[in-house]
This record gives structure tokens, C-alpha cells and sequence, in this order.
């Protein structure tokens, strides 16, 4: 076994200290990564905030970034010291419809998360990238552009790849009319990436405040949600909507904004909703969700980024101050996500 040092949490509302983990001897198809970055999602919270004892203890942490340590025998892909990244899925079947589809998020048999999933062969439950190593299959290690930030590519692999996602499976391209709900983790980079690609972005958002940073980030229009008038000015004229708000809301502003046979992708809040018929009746509107990505279009994204030069804005804190990233993130005092720097453990 491989020993290396991690932030666990040993049962439900104990806080995260740091251990010593065991991470398995490398298989044949192995990549041991040494981890520099990981990103602190709002999973996280919800994973330690669990009250089911079974779930502990847990690292947390499934968006990372860092250089390999070491490589299984037949690893052909990776060699010792470059630079990769890791998302939230770390395994999956492999031969159901799904997975051969490149749409292993999807995976008949659940893929195996990068923490509290389950391994396909010894049946250990997963630890996450709050560690300084982790060891992976080589099919779910990602070829990081070398030219970005690392820290701020880690975000990539999780908010990045959940709105790429929606974006490329709609064909968003020069010209074509794009709404971002909400400007947090996810929002953010649908704007950005949105904008890379040629279309015209327009944020929906209940801050007038955000405006500037909205344009900045590369909207073409920001829409107040609050202001009738102004979400009257934008009713039936987006092809795509990306909806990122994490907490329950009403979905019928955001499909009126929805053009004839446009869709309205939720992709923050996955709890129930209530949608009126009629609202996606008049235009043969579409409503879908989406959620992380299969091997393809991460590989995609992460070269689509280091072509444009794309990465999340990002507040980096040492690993040590963990407590205060998900304090802040629980408040939602971060703009627009918080990544650990790792090196003090490494």
C-alpha cells in the first residue's frame, strides 16, 4: 500500500483533520498523481454535512490537478512528471451502452466517484484530492494544458465539464443566442466558455451589482430576473439557457426566455420541479438536465480551454485553511471558487 497524507473527516460533523491514508499499490493501468490543486465544490459540503454514519470517514475532493508520481506497467499514455488533472468519475463498467457512448458519467452500473464511490475491483470506497497523492486509472487521467494556472484549471474538471456538456450537445457555436442563470462556480465559466465559442451571452442574475463582472467575463446582455421589464425584453429569444442556480426556484421565467424549440438546461438545482405544460408547449421548448461528463468531452474541454486560454477565476488558499474555504463557500463568499494549494502536506 501506498501511504500518503489527507483531510478526513471521521464521522458525521467532525471536522477535517489530517491523516495518513492508505492508497492502493499501483495496478497495471495505474497513474499515481501527485496532487498540487484540488477545487472545493459545494459536493463537498453536502458529502461531510451527511448524517448517515455509513458515508464516514470521507476525503473529500473530485476536481484536482497535479503531475504523476508513478505509472503502472502497462500505462502507455503517461510518463513520471506530466502534467494531468482528475474529475469527479475515476471508473466505470466500460461496456454498457453508455460507457461505449464516451458518456461514462452515465454509466448503467453508476461510475465509480473519486470519493465515497466504490471500487469495480476490490470493492474499497474511494478517497478524494484533499491528499497529496491519488491513484487513478490511466482512463480517467486527463492531459492538462501545460500553458494554464493549475490551480485554476482544477475547477475545470467538475463546474468546467458540467456546463461544456449542455453547450456542445445543443451546438453552441458562432452566433447562436446562449442565457446563463446565475454567476457562481458553474455560471461563470458557461460564460466564458459560452463566449469562446461565438455565441451571444446573456446572464440572468438578481444583482444588478454583477453586471460589470458579468461583462467581463464576456456576456453580451445581463438581465435583472427580478425586473419584469427586463426579463419581458429577452422573452422567446435564447436558443439555450444554462440554468446553474443550486437552490430550489421557479423555472418558468427562464423558459419564457426560451426561443421556439430552444432548450432550458437545469444544471445546478437537481431536486424536483414543477413546470407548467403550456410553458413548453407554446414553442416546443425542451427542458433537460446534464451532469458532469464522459472521457471525450473532458479531454475536449480541457484542450478547448488551453486553445483559448480559459481557466475559473479562483481564490487560492493553503490546504491548511480548509475549514475556512468551506466555511466561506457555505456562505457563499467566494468569487467564484476556492481551490486548495496542496503543496503543504505534499
Amino acid at each position: 500500500m501506498r501511504e500518503t497524507q489527507a483531510y478526513q473527516s471521521a464521522a458525521p460533523g467532525a471536522p477535517l483533520a489530517l491523516v495518513a491514508i492508505q492508497r492502493r499499490d499501483l495496478r497495471p493501468d495505474d497513474v499515481a498523481v501527485r496532487v498540487t490543486h484540488c477545487g472545493v465544490c459545494h459536493t463537498d459540503l453536502h458529502a461531510l454535512h451527511a448524517q448517515d454514519a455509513g458515508a464516514f470517514p470521507v476525503v473529500p475532493g473530485h476536481e484536482f490537478v497535479g503531475e504523476v508520481a508513478a505509472v503502472g506497467s502497462e500505462v502507455t499514455t503517461y510518463a513520471v512528471g506530466d502534467p494531468v488533472a482528475v474529475g469527479n468519475i475515476v471508473d466505470s463498467c466500460g461496456v454498457c451502452p453508455m460507457c461505449e457512448l464516451g458518456q461514462e458519467n452515465f454509466c448503467v452500473e453508476y461510475p465509480t466517484l473519486t470519493y465515497g464511490g466504490r471500487d469495480t475491483i476490490d470493492g474499497t470506497v474511494t478517497s478524494g484530492g484533499y491528499s497529496a497523492e491519488y491513484v487513478v486509472r490511466e482512463r480517467f487521467v486527463y492531459r492538462r494544458p501545460a500553458g494554464l494556472d493549475p490551480a485554476a484549471v482544477a475547477p475545470l474538471m467538475c463546474a468546467g465539464i458540467t456546463v461544456w456538456e449542455p453547450l456542445r450537445r445543443w451546438g453552441v457555436g458562432e452566433g447562436t443566442t446562449v442565457g446563463v442563470v446565475g454567476l457562481g462556480g458553474l455560471g461563470h465559466l458557461a460564460v466564458k466558455l459560452a463566449h469562446a465559442l461565438g455565441a451571444k451571452v446573456t446572464v440572468f442574475t438578481t444583482s444588478p451589482r454583477k453586471a460589470d463582472d458579468a461583462r467581463a467575463l464576456g456576456a453580451d446582455d445581463v438581465v435583472v430576473s427580478t425586473d419584469e421589464q427586463d426579463m419581458a425584453r429577452v422573452a422567446g429569444s435564447l436558443e439555450l439557457v444554462i440554468d446553474t442556480v443550486s437552490a430550489a426556484h421557479d423555472l418558468g421565467p427562464y423558459l419564457a426566455a426560451v426561443a421556439m424549440d430552444g432548450t432550458l438546461c437545469s444544471v445546478g438545482h437537481l431536486g424536483p420541479v414543477t413546470v407548467e405544460t403550456l410553458a413548453l408547449l407554446i414553442g416546443r421548448k425542451r427542458l433537460s438536465s446534464s451532469g458532469s461528463g464522459g472521457r471525450p468531452a473532458t479531454q475536449e474541454l480541457l484542450d478547448f480551454c488551453g486553445e483559448h486560454g480559459i481557466t475559473a477565476d479562483v481564490e487560492v488558499l493553503p490546504s491548511r485553511q480548509v475549514a475556512t474555504a468551506l466555511d466561506r463557500l457555505e456562505r457563499n463568499d467566494v468569487r467564484y471558487r476556492f481551490v486548495l494549494d496542496l503543496a503543504d502536506i505534499g
